[in-house]
């Protein structure tokens, strides 16, 4: 048995104690200020800890991951789908893929109830539930050839539960899709730096394809100077178009933009995995990741206090301008992706187990993808904790709260508490070359002022305004790659769903198949971002308050597949692992639900909600968000179906987790009658490291042997 040397004691010791010091300080400040980087040292210090020793026993005591079995992309090689690639290309894929809007907008409007419940929830969410959550999911899902998550559902749980977590994950996928287009399309409509800048990343990633499959195989190295080089100059030649006459042909209406994003969904979803797929969202890698850690060191070197409150009153009242409820359970939902995210389990389940080459990797790509993701989550928090909260208020309260002018804004947030002059509402709009900054509501501008406040105190402020662009367009691409993934993932959970009734659809890369589903996953979600798009309260506006429920349920879905696999897989004593989150979650979202469903309150129930704008039509009245009283129906038909949905999903997620339960039991009473549907034993004959860097018996192997690496 490995024992560890006086050196790692140090190092792990010094790690713990700076994490420690973190938490301290953060959890005893009472009323003196607080630097931010305390913040980023509570949540750096846990995520070593967490990866180092928690992530490890999973792996290797619970799962028992082995390096001589060969992966499904090993196993069912055919270059469209299923393809052994490179642990560092894959690494950047899954990244992208899982990280959409929700770690940088969740997190920005849960400050509203204080800068602490979020960063304690971030962080220990992220490592006791999201990261084993997406570990668990990718481990199951490589044993059972790549299967979804709603078909393992129905293969381990049963046709009842299964078909009810396949329409589950469906439902929930498109919705999810829907809302990431929009939030793009809108961070999309008046830049033309970040449109060209993104519509570059195109090209360049099928360059960087090529050059890995055909010029250069294997050298990830070389193909990541080039893509990096080239993409920082797209990123100086946008804001050079911006500036230039150019700009009026990058300058896109939304209708345009939705055009286009329906048919770079459909594409991507039918191309080769390595083609596009996989280094376009590992070039948008290096320029996530290293914002981030910009962002981090940033933080390091101008020592930002945090302003918003430790705890805010909105947290206690559940009145908040922001969004309604109290802090349980609604501030858990709202953060979402930075912690846990059931979206995270659908890509788990859906290109990254068919790319994977060793399961020894699921540790660093699982685990450790979800930890890049919080930390993201984290960075944004600060960014909204850094900035004077009246101007956090002020552009996150809806203009029917505040008004529209700097003036009766100023007064509004005052009386909140918050107390910020209109000349101060005036001047941070234009450090930021805007022409207001009120009522800009969806987080994401809030998140840009916060990285410009952070980047010009490095930098200058005479840069703020650069900062704050460069930060939306930022933003944008973002969470375009969670929008390319997610349409290839929801293929193949529609292809396994009509495989059961026909079975040429279970050969996900059939391609009559897979044209198909494709154009009906992006004719879904481009209908309801149309809509959207053309009609404020139409289309997927009217989904997007059950966005966080129904990514919750989802990742309810996922637990409870994973704790049954535990159960049957003859690891009980260890189900307790994906079975605590999975009855935290559960609660969480099950509360919400219920009262989102049936709370008296209008501003958090939707069916009060419902009743309160029909009395008003009855009356002849005309209430806020609504201009007309065509607007007031429709509110009324908005309220009415995401009332109706949030009870189906919770009614279905309560019908899996309920089957899985029952299949349990039975299991422990009578093992004989469970079966399990893992893909049989075959020996790997690819040589690839567990992590990033190379051990040195990898490296004594790679020597030994020469071996087929994949790509």
């Amino acid at each position: 048995m490995r024992t560890a040397n006086v050196r790692t004691i140090v190092i792990w010791t010094l790690v713990a104690l700076v994490g420690a010091a973190g938490w301290s300080v953060l959890a005893l400040a009472r009323g003196e200020d607080v630097s931010a980087a305390w913040m980023v040292a509570a949540a750096l210090g846990s995520y070593a800890i967490g990866y180092r020793f928690y992530s490890k026993f999973i792996a290797y005591k619970v799962l028992k991951v082995d390096a001589t079995r060969a992966t499904p992309a090993e196993r069912l090689n055919n270059g469209i789908d299923f393809h052994p690639t490179d642990r560092r290309v894959l690494l950047g894929h899954h990244f992208a893929a899982i990280a959409g809007a929700g770690p940088l907008v969740g997190p920005v409007l849960a400050a509203q109830m204080g800068y602490l419940p979020g960063t304690v929830w971030i962080i220990a969410g992220v490592i006791f539930a999201g990261a084993v959550q997406d570990m668990v999911v990718l481990f199951f899902s490589t044993r059972r050839d790549g299967r979804s998550l709603g078909q393992m559902a129905r293969e381990e749980i049963g046709p009842f539960g299964g078909a009810a977590a396949l329409i589950a994950a469906f439902a929930i996928m498109i919705i999810l899709l829907g809302v990431l287009a929009l939030v793009i399309v809108n961070a999309l409509a008046a830049s033309p730096w970040g449109t060209f800048s993104i519509a570059m990343t195109v090209p360049i990633a099928l360059l960087m394809g090529f050059y890995l499959r055909v010029l250069r195989p294997g050298r990830v190295a070389e193909v990541s100077l080039l893509g990096v080089g080239l993409l920082l100059l797209a990123l100086v030649a946008g804001r050079w178009v911006a500036e230039s006459s150019w700009a009026g042909a990058f300058t896109l209406a939304p209708s345009t933009l939705v055009v286009w994003l329906v048919a770079y969904g459909f594409i991507a979803s039918i191309l080769p995995v390595w083609m596009l797929l996989a280094p376009r969202d590992y070039l948008s890698t290096f320029m996530k990741i290293g914002t981030i850690a910009l962002l981090a060191l940033g933080v390091v070197i101008a020592l930002p206090t945090l302003k918003m409150d430790p705890v805010t009153d909105f947290a206690s009242r559940g009145d908040g301008p922001v969004f309604a409820g109290s802090l349980f359970p609604f501030v858990f939902i709202t953060i979402a992706c930075g912690a846990l995210s059931g979206f995270h389990s659908l890509i788990s389940s859906g290109t990254t187990p068919k790319m994977i080459q060793k399961e020894t990797q699921v540790r660093m790509i699982g685990y450790g993808s979800m930890l890049m993701e919080s930390s993201v989550a984290i960075m944004a928090l600060v960014a909204a904790s850094i900035i004077d909260p009246g101007l956090y208020f002020a552009m996150n309260a809806p203009a029917g709260a505040i008004g529209t002018t700097v003036e009766n804004a100023s007064q509004v947030v005052t009386g909140w508490g918050y107390s910020i002059s209109p000349a101060e509402l005036a001047q941070a709009a234009k450090n930021v070359e805007e022409a207001t900054l009120l009522s800009r509501t969806g987080g994401a501008p809030t998140l840009a002022v916060g990285v410009s406040e952070i980047f010009s105190k490095v930098t200058g402020g005479s840069l703020r305004a650069f900062w704050y662009h460069f930060a939306i367009m930022f933003e944008a691409l973002f969470i375009l790659t969670a929008l390319d993934a997610g349409t290839r993932v929801g293929r193949f959970m529609l292809q396994d769903m009509l495989g059961n009734v026909y079975r040429p659809f279970k050969n996900i890369s059939w391609k009559p198949g897979l044209v198909l589903t494709s154009a009906i996953v992006c004719a879904l979600w481009g209908y309801f971002l149309w809509v959207g798009v053309h009609e404020p309260l139409g289309g997927i506006n009217q989904l997007f308050p059950i966005f966080g429920i129904s990514n919750q349920l989802l990742a309810a879905v996922a637990l409870a597949v994973c704790t049954t696999l535990l159960v049957k897989s003859g690891r009980l004593k260890w189900a307790w692992i994906t079975g605590i989150p999975l009855a935290w979650d559960a609660t969480v979202t099950l509360t919400a639900s219920f009262q989102k469903v049936f709370s008296s309150d209008p501003k958090v129930g939707f069916f009060k909600q419902r009743s309160v704008f029909q009395d008003a039509i009855d009356d002849g009245k005309v209430l806020p968000p609504a201009k007309s009283m065509d607007d007031m129906h429709t509110v009324v038909t908005n309220s009415t179906v995401d009332g109706v949905l949030t009870a189906v999903l919770a009614l279905l997620i309560v019908v899996v987790i309920a089957d899985a339960l029952r299949v349990c039991v039975r299991h422990l009473r009578r093992p004989a009658l469970s079966t399990l549907s893992e893909a049989p034993y075959v020996e790997s004959k690819i040589l690839a490291p567990a992590g990033l860097i190379p051990t040195r018996k990898e490296r004594e192997e790679a020597r030994d042997a020469v071996a087929p690496t994949g790509v």
